[in-house]
């Protein structure tokens, strides 16, 4: 969410790659295994356009400039979890815990509210 939370910021100016490997190597000193946040780094960029276009549907008051980029960066992380990954490494109902724990811990007030209200309705369709 670091990661993907400065690169938005900076208006996707700067390198994702050397984002990611500087948080790393800030927040992740001797991880072994980097191959879960480089598919999820990966599989988010590949899909943001489809994304991006799933929160506007999901949120059509907010439009996705308009959305805080903390919470912004949450959804995409959530859903890309809930459709795209995975679903025994992350299943849908943890994807969306874990981005509405994000929300609460990293984003504004009402932020926790916001994201299980969004995803919560994407998941709703999705089980349709």
């Amino acid at each position: 969410m670091q990661s993907l939370y400065e690169w938005d910021f900076l208006d996707r100016e700067k390198n994702l790659k050397e984002i990611v490997e500087k948080n790393i190597k800030e927040f992740g000193p001797g991880l072994e295994d980097e191959s879960f946040i480089w598919g999820l780094i990966t599989g988010i960029v590949k899909k943001m356009k489809r994304i991006d276009a799933i929160i506007e549907k999901a949120a059509p008051e907010w439009p996705i400039n308009q959305i805080n980029p903390i919470d912004r960066n949450v959804l995409r992380i959530g859903i890309y979890e809930l459709l795209f990954a995975n679903k025994k490494e992350v299943p849908p109902k943890v994807a969306i815990n874990e981005a509405i724990e994000l929300a609460k811990n990293f984003g504004g007030e009402s932020s926790g509210r916001f994201i299980n209200g969004v995803l919560g309705t994407i998941y709703k369709e999705v089980e349709k």
